[in-house]
């Protein structure tokens, strides 16, 4: 079996023409933080180039797929509130491009599979709907809480979800922030299977197998058809998205946003 040399925060493995990309930091519910978001950029880059790779699942380390960005090291701590103060102007161009991982995710040519172990939240969620087919164990749950940090989703739900669920079912995720459960997810057509918990990997692992006895080429030329017929473009989706986040980062209502969060209390917005 195949892997990458240094991978620790983010695992990656190939055999059998399937890669499987594992989200490492079970303590942490596999929050991302920078290490592991450019951990996550290498696996589908490597993915993409690797001709012996025909099919990619992405989950998690038990007991959650992601919960999104870790707020300790990228919301609250000195440095990040430090940068997210600047204005836009004044940060450097590369801060304000579509998050690496994100359109490495998009851009790879390989068939990707979301197995969701268990919470999928936040950047969790993006993280899912990137994957062009979402299977979920019986223990999974679902949520686009950016609202509930002040925020706004990355490219995922703005590019993403409005074409798996349609755009008024993507909008009420949005704007509610509300959590919903595999049963539901099922329901509006975010996932195409529900799995009991124990058996998720060996349903993900039989879909890739169907998937990986393709023609290669065949199955790259429809990944990016199916980029091409999309209605937007990922890439201009994402610079918008990422200059409204830094943006909004600069409000008071995000600040409250994740005060709330870490002192596990309700939120007061104020428009400001």
């Amino acid at each position: 079996m195949a892997a990458l040399a240094e991978q620790t925060l983010v695992t990656y493995q190939v055999a059998d023409h399937i890669a499987r990309i594992t989200l490492n930091r079970p303590e942490r519910r596999n929050a991302l933080n920078v290490g592991a978001y450019a951990e996550l950029q290498k696996g589908f880059e490597e993915a993409h180039r690797d001709p012996e790779v025909r099919c990619v699942i992405v989950t998690g380390a038990d007991p959650s797929f992601c919960s999104g960005d870790d707020v300790l090291e990228l919301m609250a701590s000195p440095e990040a509130q430090a940068r997210n103060a600047r204005p836009a102007e004044d940060l450097p161009a590369a801060a304000l491009q579509p998050t690496p991982a994100a359109m490495a995710a998009l851009s790879c040519d390989k068939p990707v599979i979301a197995a969701v172990n268990g919470a999928a939240v936040g950047w969790g969620m993006e993280l899912a709907l990137f994957a062009d087919i979402r299977i979920a164990s019986d223990k999974a749950r679902f949520g686009e809480l950016f609202i509930k940090r002040g925020l706004v989703s990355d490219v995922g739900g703005f590019y993403r979800l409005p074409q798996v669920v349609g755009p008024a079912k993507a909008a009420e995720l949005l704007f509610t922030g509300d959590i919903i459960d595999a049963a539901e997810a099922l329901r509006i057509g975010l996932v195409t299977q529900v799995a009991p918990h124990a058996e998720l990997m060996d349903a993900a692992m039989a879909l890739a197998r169907r998937i990986a006895v393709n023609p290669p080429l065949a199955l790259v030329a429809y990944k990016q058809g199916l980029r091409k017929f999309a209605v937007s473009d990922a890439r201009e989706a994402g610079t918008w998205a990422i200059g409204e986040i830094r943006r909004l980062m600069r409000t008071a209502d995000h600040r409250e946003g994740v005060a709330s969060f870490l002192e596990k209390r309700e939120p007061v917005f104020q428009g400001r």
